[in-house]
């Protein structure tokens, strides 16, 4: 456990937890907690090594961005990962290959329908290096890598809507002298403010800067060195939300956000209870998808539903479930789960 800051601020200590779903399955089959940030190849290794009993052969790492860094590429070529990365569009190369396949990027043979985006990829070249220190020099080469151009239209017109709101609001609070300090940076970037005698407080836009901010908008990248398919790249990347999606299950529906316990042992039993959990919500999710329920349900109201059930329990007698409508049984059906007998 450390002390740091959760996205509400609060000064408390923490752990991370590395959480591994099957493509397949969609099922969480490995848990761990981990004492830092998943930022580092050494920690990826050790999970490996971990599931070595598993016995995978070919194994393929799908990373956010916030793991991106020179070094540990360097490190994934080393030893051999094949990876798919987010990568932020300010990095060099990427802008570079941008700004050469803006317009092409965006021509009709690119869309990829089951997206809704615009896709391009731009085989390029890795500047490997590799410190040896038992020799005391630098291995240099180039390696294959492809990064793959996305653009999405919709994206682009919702953030350009975000930005215009913001806009007026920030000049509405430099007209009227009612400064944020949360919004300095943003008034020093996009207004410029003069005031006169005459004629008082005037604020003018910098519209070149909104040009280049507007100028992204609605694009994203990825690199991988064996993936060249724009398309299918985009599908492993996505199927990443699985594993976000699980860990806002286990903080929010399952209590994971404060874990609320005085000892390592007692953690430990509440971390593998809940992922036992997470394994069972996983499925339901999984089966409501392909029974397509979300039209009628979400998570959340199927679960209520069936909680409405009761059961009561004496000594020395079978346990007597209550009352079960016909809705909740055609629930447990279509969840693929035999209805429990009530009398």
């Amino acid at each position: 456990m450390k002390y740091g800051m959760n996205k509400e601020q609060d000064g408390l200590p923490q752990f991370n937890l590395a959480l591994l779903f099957g493509q397949e399955s969609n099922l969480p089959f490995y848990y761990r907690k981990l004492a830092g940030n998943i930022s580092d190849v050494q920690t990826v290794k050790n999970v490996l090594a971990d599931m070595e009993f598993l016995s995978l052969r070919k194994v393929h790492l799908v990373m956010d961005r916030g793991f991106y860094s020179a070094a540990n590429i360097n490190s994934l070529y080393k030893d051999h990962y094949k990876f798919l990365i987010g990568v932020k569009l300010s990095l060099a190369y990427v802008k570079e290959h941008l700004d050469q396949h803006r317009t092409s990027i965006r021509t009709w043979t690119n869309y990829l329908e089951a997206y809704d985006v615009f896709a391009l990829c731009v085989p390029i070249k890795w500047n490997y290096t590799q410190e040896r220190p038992y020799k005391g020099d630098v291995i240099r080469a180039e390696r294959r890598l492809y990064l793959h151009l996305y653009y999405n239209g919709e994206k682009a017109a919702e953030d350009e809507l975000r930005l215009t709101r913001r806009l007026l609001a920030w000049q509405k609070e430099l007209q009227e002298g009612k400064r944020k300090q949360e919004h300095a940076k943003a008034y020093e970037k996009y207004f410029e403010v003069s005031e006169t005698p005459m004629r008082g407080k005037k604020v003018t836009a910098k519209q070149t800067a909104i040009e280049e901010a507007k100028k992204n908008y609605g694009y994203f990248a990825l690199i991988s060195n064996e993936i060249k398919d724009p398309e299918e790249a985009l599908s492993l990347y996505r199927n990443k939300d699985l594993v976000e999606k699980a860990f806002g299950n286990l903080k929010e529906r399952l209590s994971a956000r404060r874990m609320l316990v005085s000892s390592e042992q007692a953690l430990d039993g509440k971390l593998f209870v809940q992922f036992l959990a997470l394994i069972y919500l996983s499925h339901m999710k999984k089966v409501m998808k392909e029974q397509q329920l979300f039209g009628t349900y979400t998570m959340q109201s199927v679960l209520d539903q069936l909680d409405c059930i009761e059961c009561f329990e004496r000594p020395g007698r079978d346990l007597r479930i209550g009352e079960i409508t016909e809705k909740q049984r055609e629930l447990f059906q279509k969840l693929g789960v035999t209805p429990p007998s009530s009398l």
